[in-house]
């Protein structure tokens, strides 16, 4: 019902508004000083491409600052104002003057004018992208609201994105140089003033079938790029391998490192993450960067390197190390990154750090789920249909993600895996830029830029539907539907030019692969009902049974529902690939499996079939005896038998039986303090089957199985129940199935010892008697805890089972 209120409320306050007048900007020429046309020459020349692309007009230029009659776009810096006529520069002065890479505007109707006045030459620039952002630009036509009246300037220092060139990715490895260049071109005109690229030999395979050119070349004209629009360049390079004090080790590091920082012509700054990847001590990696530093600085004299406390195995003693480090203030250190896999809390860094010493953010927008802002209680079919790194966007969730953090950052270079968080980055760069920024504005802005003018409403709202989508259950997601006619009704009345855009095939995929979903999921959850009223009848012998219930569970493939849709999902993966490169399934489009190959999972199944077959298989084979048995068992799997309690943390009745912390989604999203739902299983390959329809096994175990509470690190997991009977003794039935292979301990919280530490990974089901003692005045409180230095545990399902005395 909220997410229900919420879009319509987006819908109503999008529609509210006045009869907007306008400035014809068809016939307008730019004009700027004639001492700057080398400063503004690519400005110019963005400007002119921009509307030339959509219009069809390529607007002449003039450099000089004179008034004329005709419209006009005039480019200034503000050292240079009073050399604009008084009637061109007199509402100007009565806008705050701007910072840093800030800007002003206005727009004159009486003179047929938009004057954009920067602070400096990057704030001219921030200025054509937002008159490139709120111009409507149609074909033979351009016009500009009559009314803007802005002053705006950056809140924050840094505000960029990671694009790396490395088989990882989900499409980057397949762009071409000139993809390259329109996309950096398109993030600056969002305010981004930063992007980050990787070197050739990360954690990462040398080379894929995408590439156009060699790793170390692309990354050559990646950094040209950038110097073209005036861009800092950041470069993110890890420590691969371990012992960095060797000779020999560290002569070939260095060596390596020669030859891309030689090669690269403008490197401003590298992130050295501490960990993900790496496995330096801090002491160690601290004395490595002494002699990095060194050798960057031979060709980039004023880079600075930054570092992350970024470690899968985080012990208190490296992270004590780390920070003493930092706090020494070493002459190369540019400051440190907070990013994904940090253990301490940004605000515990920032008391720790010294205040001279800034932080910048590294957030993933990437990933949906196994990340640093994971979809909060997901429903487990988006969990195993769109998974890890699907197209993602979120944009109210990044306003949120941003705005918790930014307070104690000078900014952000986000992490990316490709083009799948591509609206998530405009998110960012315009929350870099203005916290305070709607995100309502930023996607009008998106869609008016990118679809047309004539779809800023309907592209805005149709993204903003699609983040809604996904959440809450997925049987209730009615506005499914809605989000894809949306979706159709601009696909019918799209031109070719726009059915070939990757933006908008990106929207459109999501739309059709959502309905898919819930279609199937619908039907499943039937099908699957009607397999265990089968099941339960009384009617025919226990093998016709079983039988009968696989047939109707096969009708999932059989006779499959949704499948124009499903066309549709393929039909536009392939339009994708041919687009962007963009690498959405494995045997096809050559994508690296588990990343963004979310189109591989279009029939995963949505109910318990897998498992249901491989037990009703077993029942087939044996007799009446057995198979009644073992039939009763799967009936009564989750049933803890008289005064017995059954847990799975989707629940929501389970879910409360957590014990709380301070901390929740609403000021922990990334649950460094606080639990959440994890989704995955991590178990020997016995646990998985082949299935209709899918390339790789499924776990054919429950379905209950593939999500669990999830806690990370060394936080305590604490489970309460209460009014249990008197007298009666219990025993805890505990399934272990995520994807953290760590060494986990159940307690109670008066110190009794369920079990000592178990390796998990190798089995999920473990039963244990609980101690008479540990159960007081009918509550006991179970309790978790990993070995320090591990990522985290995760608790699947637990039932508590009345024994008789």
């Amino acid at each position: 019902m909220k997410s229900i209120l919420t879009a319509l409320l987006f819908i109503i306050v999008f529609h509210v508004g006045h009869a907007q007048s306008w400035i014809d900007l068809t016939p307008a020429s730019i004009h700027h000083r004639p001492a700057d046309a080398a400063a503004f020459k690519e400005i110019v020349n963005v400007l002119q491409e921009e509307i030339a692309k959509r219009s069809g007009i390529t607007p002449s230029v003039s450099p000089n600052l004179s008034e004329t009659t005709n419209a006009s776009i005039y480019l200034v810096l503000d050292k240079n104002l009073t050399e604009l006529s008084s009637t061109l520069r007199t509402d100007l002065l009565r806008l705050a003057a701007p910072t840093q890479e800030g800007f002003r505007m206005v727009a004159l109707a009486d003179k047929k004018a938009i004057v954009i006045v920067g602070k400096d030459v990057r704030g001219v620039l921030y200025g054509v992208g937002r008159l490139l952002r709120k111009a409507e630009i149609t074909q033979g036509h351009i016009r500009f609201p009559a009314d803007l009246r802005l002053s705006t300037s950056p809140k924050y220092l840094v505000r960029g994105h990671q694009l790396g060139y490395r088989p990882k990715t989900n499409s980057y490895d397949a762009f071409t140089v000139a993809q390259y260049d329109q996309y950096i071109r398109e993030l600056a005109l969002f305010g981004a003033n930063s992007i980050e690229i990787l070197p050739p030999g990360t954690d990462d395979e040398p080379t894929s079938r995408h590439m156009k050119l060699a790793t170390l070349d692309m990354v050559k004209e990646q950094a040209r790029i950038c110097q073209r629009y005036g861009l800092d360049v950041w470069m993110w390079y890890p420590n691969i391998g371990k012992d960095f004090t060797t000779p020999e080790k560290v002569k070939n590091e260095l060596a390596a490192r020669e030859i891309v920082f030689k090669a690269v012509s403008k490197i401003d700054a590298v992130f050295v993450p501490g960990g993900d990847p790496g496995e330096l001590e801090p002491d160690e990696l601290f004395e490595w960067m002494d002699k990095m530093a060194l050798l960057l600085n031979k060709y980039h004299p004023k880079a600075k390197i930054w570092i992350s406390p970024q470690s899968f195995k985080p012990t208190k003693a490296w992270f004590e190390a780390f920070f003493r480090h930092v706090n020494k203030g070493y002459p190369w250190l540019g400051g440190i990154v907070y990013g994904p896999w940090v253990k301490v809390p940004i605000d515990q860094i920032r008391k720790i750090v010294k205040p001279s010493i800034p932080i910048r953010n590294y957030p993933d927008i990437t990933h949906s789920i196994a990340a640093q802002y994971p979809e909060p209680d997901w429903d487990p079919a988006w969990a195993v249909t769109l998974g890890r790194e699907a197209v993602n966007p979120r944009p109210k969730d990044q306003k949120f993600f941003h705005n918790i953090v930014a307070p104690y950052c000078i900014g952000s270079i986000s992490y990316s895996e490709g083009t799948n968080d591509d609206v998530n980055k405009f998110i960012w760069s315009d929350q870099d830029w203005d916290p305070k920024t709607d995100v309502r504005e930023t996607l009008k802005d998106y869609s008016r830029l990118f679809f047309g003018a004539d779809l800023a409403m309907d592209g805005a709202l149709g993204i903003s539907e699609l983040e809604t989508n996904i959440k809450g259950p997925v049987l209730a997601a009615n506005q499914i539907e809605r989000t894809l006619l949306r979706w159709q009704k601009m696909e019918q009345s799209a031109s070719k030019t726009l059915l070939a855009n990757p933006r908008f095939q990106m929207g459109l995929i999501r739309a059709y692969f959502d309905a898919y979903v819930r279609e199937r999921s619908i039907y499943e959850t039937q099908l699957e009902h009607q397999a265990y009223e089968i099941l339960k009848s009384g009617e025919g012998n226990v093998q016709a049974k079983a039988q009968k219930a696989i047939n109707v569970l096969s009708k999932a493939w059989n006779e499959p529902v949704g499948v124009l849709l499903r066309e549709r999902c393929l039909a536009l993966a392939d339009s994708l690939h041919r687009s962007i490169g963009a690498q959405l399934t494995v045997t096809k489009h050559g994508a690296m499996p588990g990343r963004g190959n979310f189109i591989d999972n279009l029939d995963y199944p949505l109910n318990d079939a897998p498992w249901l077959l491989r037990e009703l298989k077993k029942v087939e084979k044996m007799d009446d005896t057995q198979g009644q048995q073992a039939l009763a068992r799967l009936l009564s799997r989750t049933y803890p038998g008289k005064g017995g309690i059954y847990d799975h943390f989707m629940n929501p009745t389970s879910r409360a039986r957590v014990v709380p912390t301070k901390h929740n989604w609403n000021n922990d999203p990334e649950s460094l303090q606080s639990s959440r739902i994890g989704y995955g299983m991590n178990l020997p390959k016995e646990y998985f089957d082949s299935f209709p329809r899918m390339s790789t096994p499924v776990p054919a175990v429950p379905r209950a199985w593939t999500s669990q509470i999830e806690v990370l690190y060394d936080n305590v997991l604490k489970i309460k129940y209460d009014q249990l009977e008197k007298g009666v003794k219990y025993k805890v039935k505990v399934v272990y199935s995520g994807r953290f292979k760590s060494n986990v301990r159940m307690m109670t919280s008066d110190g009794s010892l369920i079990h000592d530490y178990i390796k998990l990974g190798e089995q999920p089901e473990y039963e244990f008697e609980v101690p008479a003692q540990a159960i007081k005045n009918g509550e006991v409180v179970f309790q978790w805890n990993c070995k320090e230095a591990e990522r985290g545990l995760q608790v699947a399902e637990v039932s508590l089972i009345r024994t008789e005395l």
